[in-house]
């Protein structure tokens, strides 16, 4: 356990030096309001939010920064934490864990593993995502931190790193605490690190049962069932907090996001969620506009050992519209001066800007694709000379 508690030390010094605004996707509605779309459907959740994962465009929304009770959702994080200490190579699927007699005794749903004996992490991620195993989680916490409260830390630690600003944990499960908090916000930008990050994990969430020691459980996600194009995330309930469901579906390459929070059953968190996907999907479309690393346009390097740079965007550019408005869309670039060498690959030197009928629904950077370094003293003095006259 000592050799555990070196690697997940180590691993949380690295993820304080990240940098939070790289992690950070800022989420907006991005739409053009001179075109009329239908109003989102009436849905009787006190808070919810529907956005296109890709794009960030916020299609309907309710309070969706208002702190709520997680319930079982904290397991995406407790999840994520999890995919991470396998991604760094800290742990393995195989690596067989024991049970201790807290994760044995703990309440509410489980996967009915037993006090002493030893389980695959991986069967404890299908337990603990299918299953919806409150014992799965702590021993998941054990194993990786020592014990859950240590773990809740670092589930923190990531929440940061996410820009979960409405977040809270103090466990590993969702148990009731008053201390514990989320938001529809926060559980969809959570969702879309998964999805993003671990697409190789993510299929365990469309699993419909999972069978462990003889004892055959069912996923709670009702649309699983009812929507072949959805395949996640996760449900929660308490009876403070309600039926909470975080679902996610893919449609014709586009990919929705749905959160609704303090539903009053099962059944109607499946369909406030299917009523808000569904509108999505109908009356709105994604496009891929540019993809990173994309040449867009070149700008004059002055004094550099080339003419030119490149110029491209840091990451794929989505942009969600009304349906049957993609020719309306027009982009426009602007270079910030002059460019002087030495640029650095990544420097960033002038602006895009996507408009849907003269409106600007996107902008991002432009950055250099390359470097230029400084030219000869020759091509030097002639560019100084000619800059005098620009």
């Amino acid at each position: 356990m000592k050799s555990m508690f070196s690697t997940w030390f180590t691993a949380l010094a690295l993820l304080l030096a990240t940098t939070t605004a790289q992690a950070t996707q800022q989420w907006g509605t991005g739409l053009a309001e001179a075109i009329p779309t239908p109003d989102p459907p009436r849905i009787g959740a006190p808070s919810y939010i529907l956005v296109d994962m890709h794009s960030g465009y916020v299609l309907a929304s309710r309070d969706a920064h208002e702190p709520w009770e997680p319930a079982s959702l904290v397991k995406m994080m407790t999840a994520y934490v999890v995919f991470n200490e396998l991604k760094a190579g800290h742990i393995s699927l195989d690596d067989e864990v024991p049970v201790s007699e807290r994760a044995w005794r703990a309440p509410g749903s489980r996967m009915f593993i037993e006090v002493g004996s030893r389980v695959p992490v991986e069967k404890l991620l299908m337990g603990l995502i299918v299953q919806s195993g409150n014992d799965a989680a702590i021993t998941l916490a054990e194993y990786v931190a020592g014990d859950e409260e240590t773990f809740a830390q670092v589930m923190n630690q990531y929440a940061d790193r996410l820009g979960l600003t409405n977040t809270r944990f103090t466990n590993a499960t969702g148990l009731p605490d008053p201390e514990m908090q989320t938001s529809a916000w926060d559980s969809a930008r959570l969702a879309q690190a998964i999805i993003e990050e671990f697409p190789e994990y993510y299929t365990w969430y469309s699993v419909r049962a999972y069978e462990y020691g003889g004892i055959n459980q069912h996923n709670r996600n009702q649309l699983l069932w009812r929507d072949e194009s959805v395949d996640g995330v996760k449900t929660g309930h308490t009876q403070s907090a309600g039926y909470n469901l975080t679902t996610s579906a893919e449609r014709d390459g586009m990919r929705l996001i749905a959160v609704v929070l303090g539903t009053s059953s099962e059944r109607d968190r499946a369909q406030q969620s299917h009523q808000l996907l569904n509108y999505g999907f109908r009356f709105f479309e994604t496009h891929r506009l540019y993809r990173s690393g994309e040449a867009l346009t070149e700008a004059r390097a002055w004094k550099g050992d080339q003419e030119s740079v490149a110029l491209g965007v840091v990451d794929d550019l989505y942009v969600t519209i009304p349906r049957r408005q993609y020719d309306n869309i027009a982009a426009t670039i602007s270079i910030d001066g002059q460019v002087v060498a030495p640029v650095s690959a990544g420097q960033e030197l002038g602006w895009l800007r996507i408009q849907l009928l003269g409106e600007t629904i996107h902008e991002a950077p432009l950055i250099a694709l390359d470097d230029i370094e400084e030219g000869s003293i020759w091509r030097r003095v002639l560019d100084d000379v000619l800059l005098r006259f620009q």
